[in-house]
């Protein structure tokens, strides 16, 4: 199998975001949006060492299945943390004491690979904006279905029951910085899920 089409562009947002992009990877859609750094009020005991990531993340009332927006609360809460910490791992915080980097993520249409194309929109944003980065963080998703390892999973592959495993790393370094598995996989077949996922 092979990834799908990827389209963006860039600055598509300028009333107040400092970065933008809108991010289609095949059929799944997504909006993202970067303000800052900005200094923030200093507040007693609190860590000014480095800069504080805030993720904002919204689906599109029409973007994802019912059952999907009946968990909304837990979906949300959990992609929010994951970009964060995904987020963290890539840019240069430390060279920004005392400040902030705000962004909002806006999922507009899914068909699989949602939060890869999420982390790689978040991404162009943030260079979008000039916000300094050790390295440009990527992201694919890769499965594993009828004895098959797949790479990009769509919306078809991910309800067909099989495990997913989305992948961000570092491009250069090819460091992993998030490695997500929502079920159990055979060691072997998740060296070729893995495999895949970086080829993808």
């Amino acid at each position: 199998a092979e990834a799908r089409q990827v389209r963006f562009a860039l600055g598509v947002q300028a009333a107040g975001a400092d970065g933008s992009c809108y991010f289609e990877h095949g059929n799944t859609k997504v909006l993202a949006s970067v303000h800052g750094p900005q200094e923030v009020t200093r507040r007693a005991g609190s860590a000014v060492e480095r800069a504080s990531v805030v993720v904002h993340y919204r689906e599109a009332a029409w973007s994802t299945p019912e059952w999907r927006r009946r968990g909304g609360d837990r979906f949300h809460s959990e992609t929010v943390r994951t970009l964060r910490a995904a987020l963290e791992a890539a840019i240069f915080t430390a060279l920004m004491p005392n400040s902030q980097i705000e962004v909002f993520v806006q999922l507009l249409q899914l068909d699989g690979s949602g939060l890869c194309a999420c982390i790689n929109a978040t991404t162009l944003a943030l260079i979008d904006a000039g916000v300094p980065m050790r390295d440009f963080l990527v992201a694919c998703s890769a499965g594993h279905l009828d004895g098959h390892p797949l790479v990009d999973l769509n919306g078809l592959e991910c309800n067909a029951g099989g495990p997913e495993l989305p992948v961000a790393m570092l491009f250069r370094s090819d460091a992993v910085c998030l490695m997500q598995l929502d079920a159990k996989l055979a060691a072997e077949q998740l060296e070729e899920v893995m495999a895949a996922a970086h080829e993808g």
